[in-house]
């Protein structure tokens, strides 16, 4: 008797047991968020702080965040402590304020409190563990989803989300109003480059091995790590929520890097995964979150995450003007803006209240955190387009890319199916209305939007 195919028949159940164990934690792991609803507040908490953690990414997954904990807490467990942190606050802020508790759970009023967290303690020029850093930290995230709900109230009209426009709005006022010499929260100095581009380096002296491990580095540095071990266990975290998403972190650190070749920028800041890590956000972001994946939002993805480099420059040339006021040259009155630093950048909003108050003698360099990232993704989101595969998703049914090409194909099949009801009833008009006649509809469940917020 030939038994061949004997463990075949054996492998199948095995197989669909992974199938559906692996189904258990990928994706939104939307039965853990079901469970956790029953548990104590403090097992929600930390579901939802988690969430909160993965949801820079545009993750909805509590162990892909972490995961992401536990590759920064290997960076610098400070780092990682203060993020913990500012989630937290973040989210409990959010609670008090008696905002979306669907949003709240998903961890969309965590994640600009992560960013805060973490770059406030990179950003600080004390050293670990200085434990009164923990206070602006608890303040400015506890301020976070008032910025986020008054930003969403603004762009809910072109139905776009705000990103992490209050993490930079919050991170760079905090650093304008402390400065390098503050006595208690002093930041690091931030030093103009006046060599763009480095004489020394040229295309003879690249190291492709550098070039390839700055890939995982760009993402690593989405939360300040600049290690590619770290930048592996971040897209290990995403690979598990979404292979897309993972895919596209690496595609567009890996454009982020190319652009910085093509502009010519210092080798050691390409190395270290400063040209990746925005454009792997806005590559995501286009690439399956925001619009349906398709080939052509695939490219519009990949030209998301090249473009986004150029916003950044302009706005980096912008922040070279010197305003003389009324006339008086080199006086106390005239404020001066930094340029030629490849990781700074001067935010929109504090220029404007430079000049606004222009009689203040002002000189800030300020990080460039995720200014690129955000003007260049809203550009790209505000596409009109005939083109049906290019279709952007309202924010009330946007989560992660799979099920974002599952819920298309479910409202597709919906109309077809409604159109060749409808078009039955016009060829043969029934005396009455069968009440027990089929009623093709599409159930689309209501909840929150993972990235209504982000």
């Amino acid at each position: 008797m030939d038994n061949r195919n004997q463990p075949s028949h054996e492998e199948g159940p095995a197989r669909s047991f992974l199938l559906r164990a692996f189904g258990l934690f990928s994706g939104d792991m939307r039965m853990c968020g079901e469970w956790v609803k029953r548990q104590p507040v403090v097992i929600q908490l930390l579901d939802w702080v988690f969430r909160g953690v993965a949801q820079v990414m545009f993750v909805n997954n509590p162990l892909s965040g972490l995961l992401i904990t536990a590759s920064v807490f290997l960076q610098n467990p400070w780092w990682a402590l203060n993020g913990l942190l500012g989630t937290l606050v973040s989210t409990v802020s959010a609670i008090i304020l008696g905002q979306n508790r669907e949003a709240v759970s998903a961890g969309l009023y965590g994640y600009n409190g992560t960013l805060v967290g973490i770059l406030m303690a990179v950003f600080s020029a004390k050293e670990s563990w200085y434990w009164w850093l923990l206070l602006p930290n608890v303040f400015m995230s506890m301020v976070c989803p008032v910025v986020t709900k008054a930003l969403s109230s603004v762009a809910s009209k072109w139905d776009l989300p705000v990103f992490t426009l209050p993490f930079n709005i919050l991170v760079c006022l905090h650093m304008a109003a402390t400065g390098a010499n503050h006595p208690y929260f002093p930041q690091i100095d931030i030093k103009p480059n006046d060599h763009l581009h480095p004489h020394n380096d040229s295309i003879k002296s690249l190291k492709i091995s550098q070039l390839l491990l700055s890939v995982p580095v760009g993402v690593s540095q989405v939360y300040g790590c600049d290690s590619p071990w770290k930048g592996g266990l971040i897209l290990l975290a995403l690979l598990l929520s979404s292979p897309t998403i993972c895919f596209h972190a690496m595609l567009g650190s890996a454009a982020g890097m190319l652009s910085g070749l093509a502009l010519a920028a210092p080798h050691r800041d390409i190395y270290s995964g400063l040209w990746g890590y925005n454009s792997s956000l806005s590559c995501i972001a286009i690439g399956g979150v925001f619009y349906v994946l398709t080939w052509q939002t695939h490219l519009l993805a990949l030209i998301c995450g090249k473009f986004h480099k150029h916003t950044f420059l302009c706005i980096r040339d912008f922040s070279d003007l010197k305003i003389d006021v009324c006339g008086k040259q080199e006086s106390s009155h005239q404020v001066k803006f930094y340029k030629r630093h490849l990781n700074t950048q001067m935010s929109l909003m504090s220029c404007v209240m430079l000049l606004l108050s222009y009689d203040i003698p002002f000189q800030f360099a300020l990080p460039a955190c995720t200014w690129p990232f955000c003007l260049s993704t809203l550009i790209f989101l505000l596409i009109s387009s005939e083109i049906p595969a290019i279709c952007r998703l309202p924010l009330s049914v946007v989560s992660y890319p799979e099920e974002n090409r599952r819920y298309q194909r479910q409202l597709k099949a919906s109309e077809k199916a409604q159109h060749s009801q409808q078009s039955g009833g016009q060829e043969e008009a029934p005396l009455e209305e069968n009440p027990n006649g089929p009623n093709v509809h599409l159930v689309l469940e209501e909840g929150y939007s993972d990235a209504l917020l982000f």
